[in-house]
């Protein structure tokens, strides 16, 4: 049974870790959240990896109940939430070098973060359709009888607290990876993270839109 779980465990982690990839959606956060305090920051990367792990355990166990129940397909999901990301990826990319210095850190109260955090932080910056449609499909393949699914949840929870927990340290402790690298190397970064989530964007959008073309022909 140990064996079974830590097996279910380390599929769910390393199926998901790359493509939520906490480690280079840290510059994105930072960027968004550059005229936040730093306590301020990491309240807001906390309500990011609670709300992370919601929607990945929600997504691995009643996922495709929730898509077939509205009527929703998969690739619609796709095209809809890639046009927010390539969206963000562009206005990131192209927005100005110049930085005012004096610039006051604003506060933020805990209902800004509540309101704030889920869009577009959490979704669909963070856990994408790309992470849905993969916790969607670990949970299908998921057998159906009492004892498999106590154990799949077990398995879900755990993963999905993995992978939360890595969002947090990444973001709430970005702010440091900005110190080590100097303004010029960030500045770097944020814009190949920009470009490279522009990229993601199109491709996943481009998947969703080569499927739904494909259901026109049939």
């Amino acid at each position: 049974m140990f064996f079974e779980i830590t097996k279910s465990i380390l599929l769910i982690v390393s199926a998901l870790f790359p493509i939520v990839n906490p480690i280079g959606g840290s510059p994105v956060f930072l960027l968004l959240t550059q005229d936040y305090s730093t306590e301020s920051r990491r309240l807001l990367a906390r309500r990011v990896a609670i709300n992370s792990f919601i929607l990945l355990i929600v997504s691995v166990v009643v996922g495709t109940h929730i898509l077939s129940f509205f009527g929703i397909s998969l690739p619609v999901v796709q095209v809809g939430d890639e046009l927010i990301v390539v969206s963000t990826g562009w206005a990131m990319l192209t927005r100005s070098d110049q930085v005012d210095r004096g610039q006051v850190h604003q506060d933020v109260t805990q209902q800004d973060i509540l309101r704030n955090a889920f869009y577009p932080l959490t979704l669909p910056l963070t856990v994408g359709p790309g992470s849905i449609s993969i916790a969607i499909t670990l949970g299908a393949n998921e057998p159906r009888h009492l004892g498999a699914n106590l154990l799949s949840l077990l398995s879900a929870a755990i993963g999905s607290a993995l992978i939360a927990v890595t969002i947090y340290l990444c973001y709430g402790y970005a702010d440091r990876l900005a110190a080590v690298v100097g303004p010029s190397g960030m500045n770097v970064i944020l814009r190949l993270s920009s470009f490279l989530l522009v990229c993601i964007g199109v491709q996943i959008f481009w998947n969703g839109m080569s499927a739904l073309v494909k259901t026109l022909r049939l």
